[in-house]
């Protein structure tokens, strides 16, 4: 009988395909909504009043981002062809953009906010469709090491809002609730299973109100002034496309800030599949697409709806986690929720009166673990010196710009609200010191040919040259032309199950990595994940391998790595080849 692999997650209870009882279902997205609604209409809050916007224009923008939020949610996890990741990832509002959404609208109002979202979702549309071809800059390490920097940005914010209690409140009641609730947490957290897990923040965020109540801090009054059904009193203030110099001044901010939101969400749809399943799985990068083309119409809604950007939140992936509940039934629900909330401004209410300090002290907890999410998706990509660089430098520069120490006072000031938020200045940093790593690499040797066996002696000529070039013994050379067959005749068999096999097109691509090569095979996209297959073949021992699986030995035992990249047009297979021990490899 096969071994258990060792990364085989028990604490998930219920996956992406399978579906809880409706019961938990919307218990976890009322969990869920409690947890987000506050910061998704407090952003749309600072940015309105920061440019001196209007009540009116308040609340309808906080009723637009909750339907924003709801339509984008369950898109997210039901996967409407090739828009949603398939994943429970809340959608709210962008804290990103804010300081560019200040600027709009102090320069244009609604209808140049409107028309600048819009744009940037085209841009997001874009980026979702050719992923593949940023793969080698938009990694894993810097998806990994922006999820790290969304603590440094939040944190702070967090440690504020812990002292924001009433004026004239005891001095001991934000302290007192905010220690309720993370003692409350905690506890459920670590010591907690089965049922009481699934409902442990609502334990914790209970506690929490509790306190606060005995404190005198929770609002009721905001409760009761509030209607029990209702529609903003101003109405939609419409959009229109002004191209004047105000806008294309902005444009570019927008489409940077864009950029390093889809970074996030690339980090977030990689990191939520690495939590939402059992068995351990590659990431599935046509999810990856989904969730940035879902985060597109997100944005496109909210500009239509003249409204602030929307975007993924990463607490997402710490409450799959902690409660260890990754159904797509779950993020249906969560949706429905903020779409029902936004016509119950009582309902609402009854969420936007938690203390201060009780939502701070959850988030502590939520992005706490994020970070070390974060980590792991860097570490589980395999990391080398030149990895850890990128990372240490991109998450310190960070650090830094956030906290004001490299040289701020020196920043332009329309860069300055940019780089002074942690996340954007050290996903810059990321993503050129990943691209100065990619450009100064040795100069990659490439051959096109078809997909199918006749392809072979066009391959073995083209590895003999790369071989030759690097002055390796015959025995390398042999080795790499060994992983090459094995690799083609796997994507063949992939290649099958779709249409028109026969005419797909195969980039072979070689270059230098460490003493070794690294050989990587673009074709068409096919059914199934060659690295799935060898993780299994791995949890299987030394068993008998069936025909299907002899290929998959035979580069299980040649290749130092196999990494399968599947896109929705595309199927990217990279395997690493050790080089000669000792003497091998000019340059």
């Amino acid at each position: 009988m096969a071994s258990e692999p060792r990364d085989f997650n028990h604490a998930i209870q219920y996956e992406p395909d399978e579906t809880p009882p409706y019961r938990i279902a919307i218990g976890l997205a009322l969990q869920y909504v409690v947890l987000t609604i506050a910061a998704i209409v407090i952003t749309v809050a600072i940015v309105v009043r920061a440019a001196g916007g209007s009540e009116d224009y308040l609340s309808w923008g906080s009723f637009a981002v909750l339907i924003v939020s709801g339509l984008t949610t369950a898109v997210q996890a039901a996967r409407i062809g090739r828009i949603g990741a398939g994943y429970v990832l809340l959608m709210g509002t962008s804290g990103a953009f804010i300081a560019a959404s200040v600027t709009a609208l102090v320069q244009g109002g609604p209808a140049l906010l409107a028309s600048l979202v819009i744009a940037s979702s085209l841009f997001q549309f874009g980026l979702s469709r050719h992923l593949a071809l940023l793969r080698r800059i938009i990694t894993p390490v810097v998806a990994g090491t922006v999820i790290m920097l969304i603590a440094v940005t939040i944190m702070p914010l967090l440690f504020d809002l812990l002292r924001q209690v009433p004026e004239g409140a005891w001095s001991l009641a934000a302290p007192v609730t905010a220690g309720a609730t993370v003692v409350a947490t905690l506890l459920i957290v670590l010591r907690a299973s089965g049922v009481m897990r699934l409902w442990g923040p609502v334990i914790g965020i209970l506690v929490g109100c509790v306190a606060a109540v005995s404190f005198g801090i929770y609002d009721f009054e905001r409760v009761a002034a509030a209607d029990w059904v209702g529609l903003p009193a101003a109405g939609w203030p419409g959009f229109g496309f002004s191209f004047g110099p105000a806008f294309w001044a902005l444009l570019p901010t927008f489409v940077f800030v864009t950029l390093i939101g889809a970074i996030e969400t690339v980090g977030d749809a990689v990191a939520i599949q690495r939590v939402s399943w059992r068995r351990s799985r590659a990431t599935d990068f046509g999810a990856v697409q989904g969730a940035v083309a879902a985060d597109g119409l997100g944005n496109l809604l909210s500009g239509l709806l003249s409204t602030v950007p929307n975007t993924t939140y990463s607490s997402s992936i710490s409450l799959a986690e902690i409660t260890g509940v990754a159904a797509r039934r779950v993020g249906v629900c969560i949706g429905l929720t903020f779409v029902v909330l936004a016509f119950l401004p009582k309902i609402a209410a009854v969420v936007l009166a938690i203390p201060d300090p009780v939502l701070a002290a959850y988030g502590f907890v939520l992005i706490s673990i994020l970070f070390v999410i974060g980590a792991r998706v860097v570490i589980q990509d395999g990391i080398d010196y030149r990895k850890a660089a990128i990372v240490g430098v991109s998450f310190w520069a960070g650090v830094a710009f956030q906290e004001g120490a490299l040289f701020n006072e020196y920043l332009s000031p329309g860069l300055a609200p940019l780089l002074e938020n942690g996340m954007t200045a050290g996903g810059l940093v990321a993503i050129l010191l990943t691209a100065l790593l990619e450009l100064t690499g040795s100069r990659p040797l490439r051959v096109e040919t078809t997909l199918n066996v006749e392809a072979l002696p066009t391959i073995r000529n083209f590895l003999d040259k790369f071989s030759i070039r690097r002055k390796w013994p015959m025995e390398m050379s042999d080795r790499l032309l060994q992983a090459a067959e094995e690799t083609l005749l796997l994507l063949l068999e992939k290649a099958k199950e779709g249409e028109d096999a026969e005419d797909r097109r195969l980039r072979v691509v070689a270059r230098k990595w460490e003493n070794g090569a690294e050989l990587e095979f673009i074709s068409a996209g096919g059914a199934g994940n060659i690295e799935d297959q060898i993780a299994v073949l791995a949890s299987h021992g030394t068993a008998e391998p069936q025909e299907h699986e002899i290929s998959l030995r035979i580069l299980q035992h040649l290749a130092t790595s196999v990494r399968h990249q599947k896109y929705h047009d595309a199927d990217i297979v990279t395997v690493h080849i050790e080089g000669p021990a000792r003497g091998g490899g000019g340059d």
